[in-house]
């Protein structure tokens, strides 16, 4: 099994330098060497929406959501729909109501503070392993060992792990925690990540500005790109569905509420037949159902293919605007409603 290199206090060293002069300013993060505590609301918040999803991506919807909800408390008080309905367009809203779960739980039990341990942070509902050393490390400034894709990238890299992803994690893990120390571990685990993200980069690594170049197992090579390697993944199965735009004599849009379980639960959607193979297709009502095209979506574990049909009707729904429906929904049945109001 590969090492990291023996002089560990160097590379501890050249890091935190460059991430000194190079840190990402990110509206969650304090800068490096800021006297001032994080939130570890912030620091939460930013660590579960940055979660499947860019940085570029989450920005807006973090700002968005401390200012509506600035504390966890006020977060724990919010109406389910209306949290998922700020978090449409972010997707994996598993986390959503993990993040509902998590804050109520802190605003209940803990008096609204967030535990400061790894062990405790854990014990809180939808708060995985990363999370906890993430939140522990950032915002306690604990020494944790913090992976993500960014730091697995990194470690890779530097001690030139031929195991391929995804059978490589629990390696990768342990190397980056043998460079884990007590100095400035919250700032550590953010330059790694800041380094992984910005100079270690999927792709072409940018290794003439990169800071530990010089302990780079991977550079040596000659082909540090080649890092992770990586198993290859089986093809998505395909799933069809259809998808109906009815709107009421106002204009309106119908809207059904979703299922607390399963994907997409709790959300708004447009009424919908199953997903599957061979879907049952009755639609919710009887109407002159016109054809509107269709759109293609990539789910995490599927690839989706919604029919989308069109008519005027009533029914008992959700009555929305369309403008505030295009706003509410998650991007699957955005995409729907789009084509069927074309």
């Amino acid at each position: 099994m590969p090492s990291v290199p023996a002089d560990v206090p160097a590379i501890r060293s050249a890091l935190l330098d460059w991430y000194d002069a190079h840190a990402r300013a990110l509206a969650w993060r304090h800068g490096p060497g800021s006297t001032a505590r994080p939130d570890p609301y912030r620091v939460w918040l930013s660590e579960v929406m940055l979660q499947q999803t860019t940085t570029p991506h989450a920005t807006p919807y973090f700002l968005a959501f401390t200012a509506r909800w600035p504390t966890v408390s006020d977060l724990a008080a919010a109406e389910d729909a209306d949290v998922m309905a700020a978090w449409a367009g972010l997707g994996y809203y598993a986390r959503a109501r993990n993040l509902l779960a998590c804050a109520r739980a802190v605003a209940g039990e803990h008096e609204g503070v967030f535990p400061d341990t790894e062990a405790a942070l854990l014990a809180l509902p939808g708060v995985g392993a990363y999370t906890a050393a993430a939140v522990a490390s950032i915002a306690f400034d604990r020494a944790a060992n913090v992976v993500d894709g960014n730091v697995e990238r990194v470690m890779a890299r530097l001690c030139a792990v031929e195991t391929p992803l995804p059978a490589a994690k629990p390696e990768l893990k342990s190397l980056a925690a043998s460079l884990v120390g007590d100095h400035r571990p919250g700032d550590w685990a953010q330059a790694l990540m800041d380094l992984g993200a910005t100079v270690c980069r999927p792709g072409k690594p940018l290794c003439e500005v990169c800071p530990l170049t010089a302990w780079c197992a991977g550079f040596r090579t000659g082909a540090p790109e080649r890092y992770p390697l990586k198993t290859k993944k089986a093809d998505r199965p395909r799933r069809s569905g259809v998808a109906w735009v009815l709107r009421d004599d106002l204009g309106r849009v119908a809207l059904v509420r979703r299922p607390d379980k399963g994907l997409l639960g709790g959300m708004l959607g447009l009424p919908t037949s199953d997903w599957s193979a061979a879907p049952d297709a009755a639609p919710p009502v009887v109407a002159e159902w016109r054809e509107a095209g269709a759109i293609e979506h990539v789910f995490t574990h599927f690839a989706l293919t919604l029919s989308v049909q069109a008519a005027e009707g009533e029914g008992d729904f959700v009555w929305v605007e369309p403008q505030e429906a295009l706003k509410a929904l998650p991007t699957v049945f955005r995409k729907a409603l789009e084509r069927g109001l074309a």
